[in-house]
């Protein structure tokens, strides 16, 4: 399941993000042509912009992808929500369209990890935190500094049994719009969540600057 509904107001794009294009591609299309090559992957679901559906249709094709696609939500909790209606399979993996550099091994592993442990709930990817991170007031008091070493930055992709996250996005519905990654709901319903550790060059772009690198990541994993 691919979320990929983001407006692109804060990378300055002028339409949805999914359809900036970084070293030759679209930020969706990346997404897609890792998950075709990903092993055990049995279909593709896209939340894709509400207005847009031709369009990342279009993009599917291109990159030789068979996908469903179904509009996205005001928030991406409920742009998941929506594609997980589509979702027929007892594992779903969550990723964020926002991440080309996903790896195909990347999204094997994650599926791997849930699917050998039958106790867990979810697995994600995620980067250790390598500054030191400050917790702080509205007014920017600092309150306390966590112990780095137990600091990660989450990313997706996120596999999750199915129907515990349906549960969960059922059980919060109010959160939706809160929560900045599908793990933190089913954690608040009691789900054990592990991390598998990633790449932080898995980055998420969101800036002008954050685009410019995942072109020279590209660029450089392609040998171009």
């Amino acid at each position: 399941m691919i979320a990929a509904a983001g407006s692109g107001e804060r990378l300055g794009a002028g339409g949805p993000k999914t359809f900036v294009e970084a070293h030759g591609r679209s930020l969706l299309a990346w997404s897609l042509v890792a998950f075709k090559a990903a092993e055990g992957i049995e279909a593709i679901v896209i939340a894709g912009p509400p207005r847009e559906q031709g369009r990342v249709f279009e993009v599917a094709e291109r990159a030789g992808v068979e996908a469903t696609v179904v509009p996205g939500g005001d928030h991406r909790s409920q742009s998941v929500a929506n594609a997980l209606e589509a979702v027929r399979t007892d594992l779903v993996v969550v990723h964020d369209a926002a991440r080309p550099l996903v790896t195909a091994e990347l999204i094997e592993q994650v599926v791997a990890r849930l699917d050998r442990d039958p106790d867990v709930a979810g697995v994600i990817a995620a980067a250790p935190v390598t500054d030191t991170i400050k917790e702080a007031s509205v007014s920017r008091r600092v309150l306390r500094t966590p112990e780095r070493s137990r600091m990660w930055a989450v990313q997706t992709p996120q596999a999750f049994r199915t129907a515990g996250l349906r549960a969960a996005i059922a059980e919060h519905p109010d959160d939706l719009g809160i929560v900045t990654d599908d793990a933190q709901l089913v954690e608040r319903s009691g789900g054990e969540i592990l991390i598998h550790q990633a790449s932080p060059d898995n980055l998420k772009v969101t800036t002008p600057r954050d685009l410019k690198i995942a072109e020279m990541l590209l660029a450089e994993r392609s040998g171009t």
